[in-house]
């Protein structure tokens, strides 16, 4: 069973106390049961073993059974600049980073970006998509759940990023560094990585980001899809951090 995330509020020790949403699907989804056991992670990065004492429409009490501080950070903050991607292509990256270790993603919006939110339907947008992110962060066990940021235009992702000192962009044909030999920031540091729409890039915007200290590069000669192309960089990145191991 995965790990599920409650606010540090819910953590009484010796007890657990699981209120709302989670417990209606704990209790009609999942059909928990007093006796059987569950792990929750608290948003400051504890882990708990209960084991259930009672559920109720009201509530789900559990003893504590078991504490795991979340372990020493090993590598540097991933952010995740991803060009916006047609409605279930942008699932499924928010879904697969946030498996492979994502810290943030940040819905970018690029000239040749097909999707172009509504403003109204933005908040509604990024609710959903953070909701993704919860779900797969569960279900990986992760220690803590990636952000996930309204879109923004390039302009306004180089700002955020401009005090970065660790940025690349994947950039087809560029003759740009290779992803297994860009260098890497260290442990507690960020590193940026923005990925193009299904259009790719504009000269002038490529060249705009380049001139704002990204480096171009490459997974080589194959002309990847969007979403398989962030996924793909992030493996890579994550095998030479240590993160898949």
């Amino acid at each position: 069973m995965p790990t599920f995330f409650v606010a540090s509020q819910a953590i009484v020790p010796p007890t657990v106390r699981i209120t709302g949403p989670l417990l209606r699907h704990l209790r009609q989804s999942l059909r928990l049961q007093p006796g059987e056991t569950l792990t929750v992670t608290d948003d400051r990065g504890t882990r708990y073993c209960a084991e259930i004492v009672e559920i109720t429409s009201e509530a789900l009490t559990g003893r504590i059974l078991e504490t795991t501080p979340a372990p020493a950070t090993k590598s540097p903050s991933i952010i995740l600049a991803q060009s916006l991607l047609k409605g279930e292509k942008m699932d499924w990256v928010i879904q697969k980073a946030t498996e492979l270790g994502v810290d943030r993603i940040v819905p970018t919006l690029a000239t040749h970006s097909v999707v172009r939110p509504r403003a109204e339907r933005i908040e509604h947008q990024r609710t959903r998509w953070q909701r993704i992110a919860l779900e797969a962060a569960q279900q990986s066990e992760r220690w803590s759940m990636p952000v996930i940021d309204e879109p923004v235009a390039i302009s306004e992702l180089l700002a955020r990023s401009k005090s970065a000192t660790s940025k690349i962009v994947l950039a087809e044909r560029s003759g740009g560094t290779s992803l297994t030999t860009v260098p890497l920031p260290g442990i507690g540091e960020e590193l940026w990585l923005l990925i193009g729409p299904e259009g790719g890039w504009d000269d002038a915007e490529l060249g705009q980001v380049l001139q704002n200290g990204y480096t171009a590069v490459t997974l080589g000669t194959r002309i990847l899809r969007a979403e398989t192309a962030a996924i793909a960089t992030i493996s890579v990145l994550q095998s030479r951090l240590g993160g898949l191991e």
